[in-house]
């Protein structure tokens, strides 16, 4: 509710900082609290949006500091900052980091714009980025200031300040219409795509994300974005802001060799990853056999996912909205395998449950059972699972009559069941009825096309799991593991993400130092990459050294002619943020 005072000038236009704050929110990917010199809350984000036009009681101190200073304040570590030891909400505090920026007009503090992170990700982005978010909050700042309180008549300037916002930031942006129509596009867009403006504002888009899992839908992904004849593989996140469509790209973009030209109106199988061509095909093949009640057997080694391909199969069947029952016939010892699948009556045998157990075959009635590594199932129950399919029924142990049952059974190995016959280790006749669609899946070794896929797939899965940083990774590395034969298959490659993003610093690039030295020196590597000799590594070095100072002397001049840093920048060719970052690294603070 609106105060009864005389309302703030902020507060006058609260319902237009609202939408900058949710727009400020998307464009940094941190919650945002907007404040006026009076305490009381315009604006805010997430846990911030709630008791909009209250007066903030307890706990503000920051934000009193900020308002009485007129300066920034930075927290990157709450709890214990100086400012937060009186604070009585300090031990259930979730803000894990804090930038405020004061909010001047006529040379008054009106308030103060908060960025708050709530999560280790977003404490990492503030700290990494403190300079450059200080710099462009408070620039952005004055804009709506100037624009809103000056003419607020207007109803153009929430656009103009939200595109002003974007053309300051040194990460690829694209703003569409809710038609997919291009509005927008940033610099940096610009040159990552390698267009000019003409090329896409005004075209229509189309979004097509490489993996279909629900939690990356507002996570960096690997998108074709296609527009005339155009297909570029971007990696970004897709958000919905007010009315608009915001395409934000990674810092790190991934160049990958696959083709993409291809019919893109295959199967979309959610969680099987892959644009390979045995992948395709075998997409295609499930589409076909899903849907009837015949079994299938999965034939594929350790580590490739064909528990995924069970699922997915169940999913596309007219079974998804039944039980799916995975049974590991390895895991499980073969004492208590018996009552495991067929279940058992009540004082069946010694230690029994008094109530007796539904077996897992009966958990499944009308859904699908998928039995992982089936070659590894005992003989006599090979006999007792063979006339339950043939039957549909089953006889739970110490019962004398038989239970119906209504399942499809799946079934997956790692071994040449053939050899297993041969041996006389598996029924023949069961082989027959589980075999009846037989599915192939390949190993990675022999989808070379994917790994640059599943790299980021599994990158996306456990930054977002462990809240981390997205990390970029450098060519030489992608190349590497294209090269590598994977013996543990998929699993091995997504242990392999999960170790670098621990390992990586914070938003910075995968390089070949972080591999470890198992793998950089396994022989399952296909071809060594030469190495450099010490003359070409000097030489590079030398290379190196040379950009940098020239880079340097070129900053120097353009601020020597230029007291506004954004002019400096402009002339440069760079975004603000860069620039700072680049007067920190070259000691220009002085300049």
């Amino acid at each position: 509710m609106i105060p009864s005072t005389t309302p703030s000038v902020l507060m006058q236009i609260q319902s237009k900082i609202q939408k900058f704050a949710v727009m400020l929110s998307s464009v940094l990917q941190l919650e945002v609290e907007i404040v006026d010199n009076a305490l009381f809350r315009v604006a805010g984000t997430g846990v911030f949006g709630k008791q909009l036009g209250q007066r903030l009681n307890t706990n503000s101190k920051l934000l009193r500091y900020i308002i009485e200073t007129k300066k920034d304040r930075v927290v990157t570590h709450s709890r214990i900052d100086p400012l937060c030891k009186d604070c009585s909400n300090k031990d259930k505090c979730e803000e894990k980091a804090f930038l405020g920026t004061p909010v001047i007009y006529h040379d008054q503090c009106v308030g103060v714009i908060s960025l708050v992170a709530l999560t280790y990700e977003q404490q990492q982005h503030i700290n990494a980025n403190i300079q450059e978010f200080s710099d462009y909050v408070r620039h952005v700042s004055s804009l709506f200031v100037s624009r809103f309180l000056q003419d607020q008549n207007s109803g153009d300037n929430i656009q103009k300040i939200f595109l002003t916002m974007i053309d300051n930031m040194d990460q690829g942006v694209l703003v569409a219409g809710n038609d997919r129509r291009v509005t927008f596009a940033n610099q940096a867009a610009l040159k990552i795509m390698g267009i000019n403006p003409g090329n896409v504002v005004g075209k229509t888009l189309h979004f097509q994300p490489l993996t279909f899992e629900d939690n990356f839908r507002h996570g960096h992904m690997q998108h074709i974005i296609t527009f005339d004849d155009r297909k570029e593989l971007i990696i970004g996140q897709l958000h919905a802001v007010q009315d608009q469509w915001l395409f934000l790209m990674a810092f790190h973009q991934s160049h990958s060799s696959a083709d993409f030209s291809s019919n893109q109106e295959e199967p979309q199988i959610e969680a099987m990853i892959g644009e390979c061509r045995p992948m395709k095909q075998l997409k295609k093949l499930i589409s076909r056999v899903a849907p009837g009640p015949s079994s299938v057997m999965i034939v594929g080694e350790s580590g490739t996912g064909k528990e995924v391909v069970a699922r997915a199969i169940h999913k596309l069947s007219d079974r998804r909205a039944k039980p799916f029952i995975p049974i590991n016939c390895a895991a499980i010892p073969e004492q208590l395998l018996e009552s495991e699948l067929f279940g058992y009556v009540k004082g069946a045998f010694t230690g029994a449950s008094a109530n007796g157990k539904i077996g897992l075959i009966q958990a499944a009635n009308t859904g699908t059972l998928f039995l992982d590594e089936i070659g590894d199932m005992p003989l006599t129950l090979q006999a007792k699972l063979l006339r339950a399919i043939e039957s549909r029924e089953i006889q739970p142990v110490g019962a004398s009559h038989p239970v119906p049952v209504d399942i499809r059974v799946i079934s997956a190995t790692n071994q040449k069941i053939e050899q297993g016959i041969a041996a006389g280790k598996f029924r023949e006749d069961l082989y027959y009825r589980l075999n009846v669609i037989p599915l192939r899946l390949p190993p990675l070794r022999e989808r070379q096309e994917d790994i640059e896929l599943l790299i980021h797939y599994f990158l996306h899965l456990h930054t977002r799991r462990l809240e981390l940083v997205y990390p970029g990774v450098a060519q030489d590395v992608i190349d590497f593991l294209k090269r590598y034969r994977w013996p543990g298959n998929i699993r091995e490659l997504s242990n392999l993400m999960e170790y670098l993003v621990n390992v990586v610093p914070s938003g910075e690039v995968i390089d070949m130092s972080l591999l470890p030295p198992n793998l950089l020196g396994s022989h399952e590597v296909a071809e060594e990459v030469p190495p450099r000799s010490a003359a070409a590594e000097a030489i590079q070095e030398a290379s190196v050294t040379a950009l940098e100072g020239m880079e340097r002397q070129m900053i120097r001049d353009a601020l020597s002619r230029y007291s506004n840093k954004k002019q400096a920048a402009d002339e440069l060719g760079i975004g603000i943020a860069t620039l700072y970052r680049k007067i920190k690294k070259y000691e220009l603070a002085g300049a």
